[in-house]
């Protein structure tokens, strides 16, 4: 209780003088507790650094994470190149599973569902494809946020019986940044 009062006079003179901490996970909102290893990624939106692929045009993709039905899921949209290509992912826990799954939908052909895994402050994910991609009927993927506060996304594909590097990503957080649909 003496902390309580204590606490309280700490958290106006934070407000009063405009100075942002985060004092304890109660000033946080509610997040399923398979889902806290995703936290540093939730209310941010990112932006990559355009990357021309072999024989391609420069692409940009814009991502946004954020928390989704009163912190039981989180809701993952992204789009490339103003709208060209776009997803949303839902992530939650399946307590049938006991696993972090997701479903992933594209504005392409194809969808995914997948499982997320957390070792080492890393997101490995492993996601098997329904529909036309190309020949991809499956994704593998690690995620990891760097000490520059970048976000670095590298990930694999299985294309026609062999697994092959697909994309390695850079993110910086760039809050002005809208993941657009057409």
């Amino acid at each position: 209780m003496q902390l309580m009062n204590i606490y309280s006079p700490l958290r106006i003179l934070i407000a009063v003088c405009g100075i942002s901490l985060n004092l304890s996970a109660v000033d946080l909102p509610r997040l399923d507790s398979h889902l806290e290893p995703l936290r540093p990624w939730l209310d941010k939106t990112w932006k990559s650094q355009p990357k021309n692929p072999k024989g391609g045009k420069a692409t940009t993709d814009v991502t946004r994470w954020e928390r989704a039905l009163n912190g039981n899921a989180i809701r993952i949209l992204h789009s490339i190149n103003d709208g060209a290509y776009g997803g949303e992912a839902i992530v939650r826990w399946d307590e049938k599973k006991q696993a972090v799954v997701y479903d992933y939908f594209t504005t392409a052909s194809f969808t995914t569902a997948g499982t997320m895994t957390f070792k080492d402050g890393k997101i490995l994910t492993h996601e098997v494809v329904t529909g036309d991609a190309d020949g991809v009927s499956e994704v593998r993927g690690i995620f990891e946020i760097s000490p520059d506060g970048t976000f670095q996304k590298r990930t694999e594909s299985l294309k026609n019986g062999a697994w092959q590097p697909a994309t390695e990503t850079t993110y910086r957080e760039e809050p002005s940044a809208v993941v657009v649909f057409k």
